[in-house]
C-alpha cells in the first residue's frame, strides 16, 4: 500500500511538471506548494535530482512534437545519381546557431553557479516575489502590445540581436526560481515586437539543450556524491517523468491553439495569485 501511495504522489509531480513546464506560470512555485502538503518518502538528495530530471520526460514532447522543425537534416538526391545522401534543411543550420547563442548565458551561469544560486535563491519568498513580478510584467506587456502588430513572426526572421535579449531574459530565470523560463523568454519575445506563437515555440526550442543538460548535470551530481537509488526511487523517477511526457503532449498543444487567440494576461493574474497564496503558506506554516 506504501508503494502505491508513493507511485501516486510521483504521478501527480509528473503532472504539475508537465503543465507548469510549459504554460508560464513557474513550475518552482507549483513544486513548493506540492512539497508542503505531498512530501515523497525519499532521502533530500533524490528529491533534489528528481525535481530536474523529470523536466527530461516534457523535453522529449517537444522533440516529438516539433520534430520536423528540429531535426535538421533531410535525405536528398546527389546531383547526376541516383543514390540518396544526408543533407542540411534550408534555414536549420541559422536556427540551430540561434538556439544555442541564446542558451549561452544560462548554460555558463547553470554550470558556474548552480549550487550557489540554489543556495541564495531556491525559497519560498524570492520564487512568491518573483512569480508576482513576472505576473504584472506579463499583464502590463500585453496591454502595451494590445494594439500593436508584432514585427517578427517566425525565427527565421529574428536577428542575432533578438536572439541575444531573449537568452539574457532566459538567464533571469536560470537565476531568480519562480520567475519561470518560459515565462522570461516570452516576456524578453513580446517587448520586442515577436509574436505571440512564434516566441513560444522558440522557448520551447531554447528548453530542449537547456533541460536537458540541467537534467544531465543533476544526474551526474547526484552519481558522484555516492548516493545509491533504492528499487522505490528508480519507479518514482521513471513514473513522474513518463507521466511528465504524456502530460506535456496535450499541454503544448492546448497551449499553442490557445495563444493563437488570446494573450498571456491570465497567465499573468494567475501568477499573482500563485505568488500571493505561496507566500501566505510560508508566513502560516
Amino acid at each position: 500500500m506504501e508503494t502505491f501511495f508513493e507511485i501516486l504522489k510521483a504521478i501527480l509531480f509528473g503532472i504539475v511538471e508537465g503543465i507548469t513546464e510549459w504554460l508560464p506560470v513557474s513550475s518552482t512555485g507549483h513544486m513548493i506548494l506540492i512539497d508542503r502538503f505531498v512530501q515523497l518518502d525519499v532521502s533530500d538528495e533524490f528529491y533534489d535530482m528528481f525535481q530536474v530530471v523529470i523536466q527530461f520526460g516534457a523535453i522529449i514532447a517537444v522533440i516529438i512534437l516539433f520534430w520536423d522543425k528540429l531535426w535538421p537534416f533531410k535525405m536528398r538526391k546527389k546531383k547526376g545519381e541516383d543514390k540518396k545522401v544526408l543533407a542540411w534543411k534550408k534555414g536549420a543550420f541559422d536556427m540551430w546557431v540561434k538556439i544555442i547563442v541564446a542558451c549561452v548565458p544560462a548554460a555558463i551561469v547553470g554550470l558556474l553557479f548552480d549550487d550557489k544560486i540554489d543556495e541564495l535563491f531556491y525559497n519560498s519568498v524570492v520564487v512568491s516575489i518573483a512569480l508576482i513580478v513576472v505576473g504584472i510584467a506579463f499583464i502590463i506587456i500585453e496591454t502595451m502590445n494590445s494594439k500593436k502588430k508584432p514585427t517578427i513572426n517566425s525565427i527565421a526572421e529574428m536577428s542575432y540581436k533578438t536572439v541575444i535579449i531573449i537568452g539574457l531574459f532566459q538567464l533571469i530565470a536560470a537565476i531568480f526560481p519562480g520567475t519561470s523560463r518560459s515565462g522570461a523568454t516570452i516576456i524578453g519575445a513580446l517587448l520586442i515586437g515577436v509574436s505571440r506563437a512564434t516566441a513560444a515555440e522558440f522557448t520551447f526550442f531554447l528548453a530542449v539543450p537547456v533541460m536537458a543538460g540541467a537534467s544531465l548535470l543533476k544526474i551526474v551530481k547526484f552519481a558522484l556524491e555516492g548516493v545509491a537509488m533504492s528499487g522505490m526511487e528508480i519507479a518514482i523517477l521513471a513514473v513522474g517523468t513518463i507521466t511528465a511526457f504524456v502530460v506535456s503532449v496535450v499541454v503544448i498543444k492546448f497551449f499553442m491553439g490557445y495563444i493563437k487567440k488570446h494573450d498571456f494576461k491570465v497567465f499573468g493574474w494567475y501568477r499573482i495569485v500563485l505568488g500571493a497564496l505561496v507566500l501566505a503558506i510560508e508566513l502560516i506554516l
